[in-house]
């Protein structure tokens, strides 16, 4: 049994369905029987009349997010059979019974099949981002599955969408505990101990992307003096003094995010000389460091996060990495990410290479760096790539 409303695609338009991608753009329809408003399940048809997928009406650019490419009877068991598989995945990679970790993603949206909805595991809690009013619609179904699923290893879910879900639908929406109370939580990431902000944090409480990238800087950090630029709450000064970093410098603008960064260099480390938090912009310590680095780690916020922005956002990129270039010490490292979605990989690494060449150093590429494999990318959704990251060597 299929849905009422039918979307129908102008001719030559269902080429990207029958591909698997899961997106329909609002130019490729030709029209509309029904009236649905967003968030609504609808049919997706050819202009031959011929079904191509089931999913959430949004109404913008991206008009539709196909959750099936096969007539939905039940959209709870799709769900649910979503969830378990989602589950089941990350115990074939190892996540789910190893000690030294207990912080993954859960769900990441059209990677795992539920585009819309991203879940994140912090040790019993689980914290849900909801990015369509669709799958938003369906949260109660989302929960049930997540209860049903993880059983007694769930204790908490904290839904936080309120920054997520379009602004004309979360004014009034305030983010919310499901189960019980539990703000703050500790968590172990590849031996190391992390207080994450379940409520107040940014994403989910903590950037769970980046734990392969940390490991690998802890590896790189031995006797070296290091910045750590937008820090956040110290994730890779963690791995960094772990590594046997001889000084670590985390540089942040929020207030909250340098004095949980603090705690968690306390937490892992006690009272320690090595490490000093700076609340400062990033531009302007970059104008002013407080040391020659021998490594540098730069991890911004999203510089766009739509089209019309990609311009302005490479140039920031350029500009940003041109004086890390400058100032860091001949043999230095610098390990360098973008988390634009609309960011490719080779728009970024072109940014990167204007940037070496306007400061007039020489740059090997010693690896390029991307998500872990809990954050997977559908093979038909390659937009689902949207951390990109170089370790580059400064001569």
């Amino acid at each position: 049994m299929t849905s009422k409303i039918r979307i129908i695609l102008k001719s030559g338009k269902e080429q990207s369905l029958r591909r698997y991608h899961p997106w329909v753009f609002s130019g490729a329809i030709k029209s509309t029987d029904g009236s649905p408003i967003e968030g609504d399940l609808v049919d997706v048809y050819s202009n031959k009349d011929e079904f191509l997928g089931t999913g959430h009406y949004a109404g913008g650019s991206i008009a539709v997010r196909i959750l099936s490419f096969d007539p939905v009877g039940d959209i709870r068991e799709v769900l649910t059979d979503r969830i378990l598989k989602a589950l089941d995945y990350r115990k074939k990679i190892g996540l789910i019974d190893d000690t030294s970790t207990n912080a993954f993603r859960l769900i990441n949206a059209e990677g795992d099949g539920i585009p819309g909805v991203i879940a994140d595991y912090y040790n019993g809690v689980v914290v849900t981002q909801f990015h369509s009013i669709g799958m938003y619609r369906d949260k109660e179904k989302i929960t049930e599955g997540l209860k049903n699923a993880l059983g007694k290893e769930l204790e908490t879910i904290v839904d936080r969408s309120e920054s997520t879900l379009p602004s004309k639908f979360a004014n009034d929406l305030k983010n919310e505990i499901t189960i019980q109370e539990d703000e703050r939580g500790e968590v172990i990431e590849n031996g190391n101990r992390f207080i994450v902000d379940l409520k107040g944090g940014q994403k989910t409480g903590f950037y769970i992307d980046q734990r392969e990238n940390r490991k690998l800087l802890g590896t790189l950090s031995y006797g070296k003096s290091v910045l750590n630029l937008f820090g956040y709450t110290g994730g890779f000064s963690v791995y960094a003094l772990r590594g046997g970093a001889r000084l670590i410098h985390t540089v942040d603008s929020s207030a909250g995010a340098i004095n949980l960064a603090a705690q968690n260099i306390q937490l892992n480390f006690g009272n320690i000389t090595t490490h000093q938090s700076f609340c400062e912009d990033v531009s302007a310590f970059l104008q002013n460091p407080r040391e020659i680095y021998d490594l540098i780690i730069s991890d911004p916020p999203a510089f766009a996060k739509h089209q019309r922005n990609l311009d302005n956002a490479l140039q920031g990129y350029m500009r940003l990495n041109a004086r890390i270039f400058e100032m860091i010490r001949p043999g230095g490292i610098v390990f360098t990410f973008s988390c634009s979605q609309v960011i490719s990989r080779e728009n970024f690494r072109k940014s990167i290479f204007v940037a070496a060449a306007n400061a007039g150093r020489k740059v090997k590429i010693m690896h390029q760096l991307s998500q872990p494999p809990d954050h997977p990318v559908s093979i038909y959704h390659p937009e689902g790539e949207y951390l990109k990251g170089l370790v580059l060597f400064v001569e």
